[in-house]
């Protein structure tokens, strides 16, 4: 804003008047007057997001949705098939490859010896319940199980009992404390070729002692185990030269050397 101030001088002599001057001061009477200059947003005030305002579909309150689960894929891999009591025990691994009315399933070689319904078994399939069910060349339902909670199934047969089938990862391991005593080797006509102890005193510092008894198989001293050790659940024979041995479970009494071969070798609690 811009004020102006005007001074009159007058000056009386001999009776004339005379203006002296007539002084204009343009003073600086405020401060100017500035424009914001700050940018202003060109999106509309209305289209603006406000804090904590879900965005896209999401309704608000509601936590993201996860993918929704793929029922095959959560059944392919190693699972352990069981009677009620862990006494029998066999392995069965899903995969993911059709077949008529189903995707293929691979079991052991020793399941239809200890569950003789096994023996016919080839494919899995989910129902539109989600029960499992196990099945024959032809597609017709040999076993059928139930899901009791994520990663077992529950099924059952007058002639066999209750069945149990579990993930390979759940399902109980061994510890040594159940392995210790006398173990008869045997090849596969099922007679014992030797007989072996594994004690519960230690070896070396991984390993538990293996005494092997007089009298057995070539095959058994050419081999000459000396300790022995747990393995993720596996039985590990081990010689003084660093070769091993690997047995896994079929039942609570009974071990196989794994992989097979067309001449196996059992462990056998005695």
């Amino acid at each position: 804003m811009l004020a102006f101030r005007t001074e009159w001088v007058l000056i009386m002599g001999r009776g004339a008047v005379s203006v002296l001057s007539i002084v204009g001061v343009l003073l600086c009477a405020g401060t100017a007057l500035a424009q914001d200059a700050q940018p202003q947003s060109s999106q509309p005030p209305g289209d603006q997001p406000q804090s904590g305002q879900p965005q896209g579909d999401q309704t608000p309150g509601t936590p993201p949705q996860s993918p929704a689960r793929d029922p095959v894929a959560s059944m392919v891999g190693a699972w352990e098939f069981s009677n009620a009591d862990r006494d029998k025990i066999c392995r069965f691994n899903f995969r993911s490859d059709a077949v008529p009315n189903g995707h293929k399933l691979d079991i052991d070689k020793n399941c239809p010896s200890l569950f003789a319904s096994t023996k016919d078994i080839v494919a899995w399939a989910l129902d539109n319940y989600g029960d499992l069910r196990l099945l024959d060349s032809g597609g017709n339902a040999v076993i059928d199980l139930t899901e009791v909670e994520g990663g077992m199934y529950d099924g059952f047969q007058p002639e066999q009992g209750r069945f149990v089938l579990q993930a390979a990862a759940a399902a109980p391991i061994r510890s040594a404390d159940e392995m210790f005593g006398d173990w008869a080797v045997a090849r596969g006509t099922g007679k014992p070729v030797c007989t072996l102890t594994l004690a519960n005193n230690a070896a070396s510092t991984d390993n538990l002692a293996l005494k092997i008894k007089s009298g057995c198989d070539a095959l058994i001293t050419r081999f000459g185990p000396t300790s022995w050790h747990m393995d993720k659940g596996d039985l590990v024979l081990i010689a003084p030269r660093g070769e091993a041995w690997r047995f896994e479970e079929n039942d609570a009494n009974t071990w196989q050397r794994i992989p097979e071969t067309a001449d196996p070798i059992l462990l056998i609690r005695q």
